[in-house]
């Protein structure tokens, strides 16, 4: 059985800008929610040299700044 919830006209257009063509809003949702426990955190932040941290910080950055322009002009 399904849920429903509550979410701004703004959410939902943020939301369908990021949704892929043919997926439902479960599948977007599902795909978007990642479950990290503390010790998942703690394990991935142990295992980068300190150039391929600031690398990965980078490209985090960069697709962050990606991420914003596609749902800015959606809005």
């Amino acid at each position: 059985m399904g849920s429903s919830i509550r979410i701004s006209e703004e959410t939902k257009e943020k939301l369908e800008a990021l949704k892929r063509d043919g997926e439902t809003f479960d599948e977007l949702l599902d795909r978007l929610a990642v479950t990290r426990t503390a010790d998942d955190v703690r394990e991935m932040a142990g295992f980068a040299e300190d150039g391929l941290r600031d690398h990965m910080k980078q490209k985090r950055d960069t697709l962050n700044e990606s991420l914003d322009k596609r749902t800015s002009r959606s809005e």
